[in-house]
């Protein structure tokens, strides 16, 4: 990392500091804080949010790393989520994440070459009326079947 990087990072962990807090309870507010303004937790800031407020690094990848809602790497311009739950999975979840996989080109936790989506999967979106469920940034969509997934993933493509 370049000094003007060291100095960029050092900059947005007091700004980040000062928007959130710098009590140790305040943690997940700044981690949330950091990936908000990027997308993902980047190595950089964790380092110098951890300076800044005075604890050990270890701490906060702690706090990352146990909850879900943390991702350390940067994501597509769409997030791909698909509901594994139970009546998702009973409706046929598999199938319609086995579509996306296929046409992406990409498995759990990737993204596309051409930074377009990243694929996720999730316990449960909370719409089980709908299963199966898939969420594309904050759009639901529901009772869906593998053509139906083909269809939303080219509308996507062609820049929905």
């Amino acid at each position: 990392m370049s000094c003007a990087d060291c100095s960029n990072a050092a900059k947005e962990a007091r700004e980040v500091v000062a928007a959130v807090g710098s009590e140790p309870e305040k943690v997940i507010p700044l981690l949330q804080e950091i990936q908000k303004r990027h997308g993902y937790l980047s190595q950089e800031l964790i380092e110098t949010v951890a300076e800044e407020i005075n604890l050990p690094v270890s701490r906060l990848y702690g706090v990352a790393t146990f909850y879900s809602q943390f991702r350390f790497h940067p994501i597509g311009k769409h997030l791909i989520k698909v509901c594994k739950g139970t009546a998702c999975h009973v409706a046929g979840a598999e199938k319609v994440y086995s579509i996306i996989s296929e046409d992406l080109g990409v498995v759990e936790g990737e993204t596309t070459e051409d930074g377009l989506f990243t694929l996720e999967s999730v316990a449960c979106l909370g719409c089980c009326s709908l299963a199966p469920v898939v969420m594309i940034d904050d759009n639901i969509y529901g009772k869906l079947s593998p053509a139906k997934m083909g269809k939303i993933l080219k509308e996507y493509a062609d820049g929905k």
